[in-house]
């Protein structure tokens, strides 16, 4: 695809999604383009004089931008549309199967995925293995600014990968040197493997 957006590559990369079956590849900087195709069209718009001389072309030029903003929204939900329906076939068969997506729509696959996954296995997977449906709460992540009680304030000197407690909080993952607040029996078992370093405040 041209690294150029125009009205005319969008009606085509909507003709092309519309009619086929899988998702169609586009180009890496697809949506920094469509965001300067907008800006330019909306400069336009802005910055044209006034006067009946150029009224005809404003109109046409506004006409032009909500007719694209349309087809933006129209080949994003196809898009999305795809992306969700291949989550689903992923999670039914556990086979997940490549597809040409940006990003930031690889991110949207991903956690619709994991959704779909955790609620079959804990509905399905538990009424077939004769058990009662149990509905886990996620756990939220703990931001590492932060400094609940009982915790310690450590420096991590290698990677360390997410981890859960037993009260179900999430933690990391953590590159080296990254400094966050974990609860102290934590903090103390990675400082005696050598995995971090308490930072004491000066009060201490």
């Amino acid at each position: 695809m041209a690294d150029v957006i125009t009205y005319e590559t969008l009606y085509e990369l909507l003709r092309k999604e519309k009619y086929n079956q899988n998702i169609q590849e586009l180009d890496k900087d697809f949506f920094r383009n469509i965001i300067n195709y907008l800006e330019e069209k909306e400069r336009l718009i802005t910055q044209s004089p006034k006067d009946s001389a150029f009224s005809k072309e404003i109109t046409n030029t506004r006409k032009q931008l909500e007719n694209a903003k349309k087809l933006i929204r129209e080949l994003y939900e196809r898009r999305e549309n795809k992306i969700v329906q291949h989550a689903l076939l992923a999670s039914r068969s556990g086979s997940k199967e490549e597809m040409p997506l940006l990003p930031e729509e690889n991110k949207l696959f991903t956690d619709v995925y994991a959704v779909f996954d955790k609620y079959r296995k804990e509905i399905l997977d538990s009424m077939l293995s004769n058990q009662q449906p149990i509905i886990k709460e996620t756990p939220k992540t703990i931001k590492t600014e932060e400094k609940p009680s009982q915790n310690k304030l450590v420096r991590f000197i290698h990677p360390t990968p997410q981890f859960v407690t037993p009260d179900l909080k999430i933690y990391g993952p953590f590159e080296k040197e990254d400094m966050g607040y974990v609860p102290c029996n934590i903090a103390n078992t990675l400082i005696k493997k050598k995995r971090a370093e308490e930072i004491k405040s000066e009060k201490s």
